[in-house]
């Protein structure tokens, strides 16, 4: 897949040009300097020849065949020269010039003809606005970025061309070699999904690394990302969430949701690596490319210095790792070979005095124990160091270890030399503690996750016509909120318990169901134009005797004319009063780009104050809805603390599914609230108290 963009036969470069310092001039050097086999066409009408090759005034006139094109000319004349490209049944077109969407209505409108050419001639098109595309192994270099990059397993993409030009300047410094390099720019047609697909199948490729600032399509994203991240670590910084997410809300998850925790949500069910930083992003790929996979969590650390051996194990503590609890012959056999002065267990303290010889001894004996998932060498540049041995030694061991070895020498003037040798044989150094423990936690946490079985959706029996119908009645009449009747009606149809309860339209109706349901009662004011019914007075709670009732529902409808005159009455639901349980909030948020967000968190304060929720993207399986419960902070009072019975975590998770199952058969949800669920104890179920639905205009 994308043959024709990686591995061209032939490439022109229209809008070439003889200045140099003009990015048609650099593009073109950059094809012919860094070993590109293939013949490449500069395309000119001013000229007949460039750096000493012929110039053709049109692609149309190349005598040969052209699989790829690199676009440098104005953005108006863009549509013409892309269908020339058409004509000349060119493959695949990298568009470098500007001046498309991110200029405005008419940029935009430029971009849609382009994507109408490359449709109608098959042609993938990369860009516009773009850096351009690197590969390294054939020595494409079809970009204007100054320099190339080393060979490498890294494959990169980024919707920033400057940040492009920023990282390869540093992986030169740095001495990181990619497989791949390439600018998304627009993403007229080419994506990150496309470039995912692409590189899963990339022997060059281990490590797939990005920096986007949107996503074109979250479903097809997710799908493909889920799929490549079972074979190869997806590493992503993602930026400019937050802002998206800012929009008014009139529910719970609404408020709390946004973009950006979506984002997280999607990340997390696909498996792919959130970087929080283009520091961090490194910092994994590094560890992931030359490093084997742990199988598990335990780290043992091996230090000339006690206080960054006890950095690092905070920081272990910190990113879900274990310190790992060396084998009685290990630690005997450490005992016997180091300074009684030492530390024999993990962390491993080999003294300020230790020599290459000592770490070699300290590192290859946790590197065998079988309690040991990965190791950690930490050194410190004191007068005695061996700097530059140990960083021999260290490499020597990383070659024959089956499990990652990762190295922190810690300084800048004494110990660059050291990392040097380090980064020859391929291990990763971290200037401090913390960010090599970063590393190898999000290896440990992506290699638990490929553990993880594939599940698919559980899908209950329902009535998926009659909660149709109520939206499209709503739809009908032109509302956008069911009243909680009709929300009640919607839930109950997927399967939730609900409270006995009935729409009263008079005092003497709401007292004969009052007594029907048994006393004690709630009331509840119904209108679709109510949506918060407690900050008019319209709830009430443990009535129980018709006076009450009476007094209730007479107060209610006049509080609710008094302080929204214009709202809809339909009358006053006289509800089940449930007693002991938990009570939790299930909601969800139709993002805009990966669809139904479906949250979970405690009730009360913790959603409201505390914001102690969790988020998945619907549809999920029945290990996902689990982990969303045990996510929040809150968790263990679900358990039952104190004395207290552990609430029916087995009724919090069937909720989850139905809700998601919900969510995803009816798309014109846009968004909803079930808050209260009252859950009661273990083996007991749980009761929807108050619901809440808004679809679509």
């Amino acid at each position: 897949m994308l043959e024709s963009l990686f591995t061209p036969q032939s490439v022109a470069v229209i809008g070439a040009s003889t200045q140099p310092g003009k990015v048609g001039h650099s593009i073109f050097r950059n094809m012919l300097q860094y070993g590109f086999s293939g013949p490449v066409y500069p395309i000119n009408p001013k000229t007949t020849e460039l750096l000493g090759v012929r110039c053709y005034p049109s692609i149309l006139q190349v005598p040969g065949e052209v699989e790829l094109a690199l676009v440098v000319v104005p953005a108006r004349i863009v549509p013409q020269v892309l269908a020339e490209c058409g004509e000349k049944k060119v493959q695949a077109a990298v568009i470098i010039s500007a001046g498309f969407k991110e200029v405005g209505a008419k940029g935009a409108q430029l971009e849609r003809e382009v994507v109408d050419i490359a449709r109608k001639y098959n042609l993938r098109v990369l860009g516009p606005n773009c850096l351009g595309v690197i590969v390294t192994s054939s020595g494409l270099n079809a970009s204007f970025a100054a320099g190339m990059p080393l060979p490498g397993p890294i494959a990169f993409m980024s919707q920033s061309g400057a940040l492009c030009t920023a990282i390869l300047d540093w992986a030169l410094a740095e001495g990181v070699g990619f497989s791949k390099f390439v600018s998304l720019g627009n993403k007229a047609d080419l994506c990150e999904t496309d470039f995912l697909r692409a590189w899963e199948e990339d022997a060059e490729t281990k490590v797939i690394l990005a920096y986007l600032e949107g996503i074109a399509n979250g479903p097809e994203f997710m799908q493909v990302a889920q799929e490549v991240s079972r074979r190869k670590p997806v590493i992503i910084v993602k930026s400019g969430g937050t802002a998206a997410g800012a929009r008014a809300a009139s529910s719970h998850t609404g408020t709390l949701a946004g973009s950006e925790r979506a984002y997280e949500a999607a990340f997390q069910q696909t498996g792919v690596i959130r970087a929080r930083s283009v520091e961090e992003l490194f910092d994994y790929a590094l560890a992931f490319a030359y490093q084997p996979r742990p199988r598990g969590s335990r780290l043992a650390i091996v230090t000339n210095a006690g206080g960054p051996g006890i950095m690092a194990t905070d920081a272990c503590e910190r990113a879900g790792l274990t310190l790992a609890s060396l084998r009685g012959e290990t630690v005997e056999h450490l005992r016997q070979h180091l300074p009684p002065a030492g530390n024999f267990y993990n962390p491993v303290d080999v003294l300020g005095d230790a020599d290459a010889a000592r770490y070699r001894l300290a590192t290859e004996a946790v590197l065998q124990d079988a309690n040991v998932d990965a190791v950690m060498a930490i050194l410190t540049p004191q007068e005695m160091t061996q700097i530059e041995e140990t960083a021999e030694v260290l490499g020597q061991l990383a070659v024959q270890a089956d499990k990652p070895l990762v190295a922190c020498f810690m300084g800048e003037q004494k110990v660059h030399p050291g990392r040097e040798i380090l980064e020859r044989h391929q291990v990763p150094n971290y200037e401090y503690p913390e960010r090599a423990v970063a590393a190898l936690a999000a290896m440990a946490r992506y290699v638990e996750w490929q553990h993880h079985p594939q599940e698919r959706p559980r899908r209950y029996e329902v009535d998926r016509e009659k909660a149709a119908a109520i939206l499209a009645r709503a739809r009908d009449e032109q509302r956008v909120n069911l009243s909680e009747f009709e929300a009640q009606e919607v839930i109950a149809a997927y399967g939730f318990a609900l409270p006995a309860s009935k729409l009263a339209t008079t005092p003497e109706e709401a007292v004969t169901y009052a007594e029907e349901i048994g006393y004690p009662v709630v009331l509840k004011i119904s209108s679709p134009d109510i949506l918060h019914k407690s900050d008019i007075g319209g709830v009430r709670v443990g009535l129980s005797n018709p006076e009450q009732v009476t007094d209730a529902f007479e107060l209610m409808l006049f509080r609710a004319a008094r302080y929204m005159p214009e709202a809809e009455i339909r009358g006053v639901l006289v509800q089940e009063m449930i007693g002991w349980g938990k009570e939790v909030i299930l909601g969800m948020s139709r993002d805009p780009q990966f669809g139904p967000l479906v949250m979970f968190g405690l009730g009360g304060i913790y959603v409201e104050v505390l914001k102690d929720v969790a988020f998945r993207v619907a549809p999920f399986g029945e290990l996902e809805a689990r982990q969303m419960v045990q996510e929040i902070h809150s968790y263990p009072l679900l358990t039952g603390v104190r004395g207290e019975k552990p609430a029916d975590l087995e009724a919090i998770v069937s909720g989850l599914l139905r809700l998601s199952q919900l969510v995803t058969d009816l798309p014109e949800i846009v968004e909803m609230d079930i808050n209260p669920l009252k859950v009661r104890e273990a083996g007991r179920g749980a009761v929807a108290l108050d619901v809440r639905v808004t679809i679509g205009s």
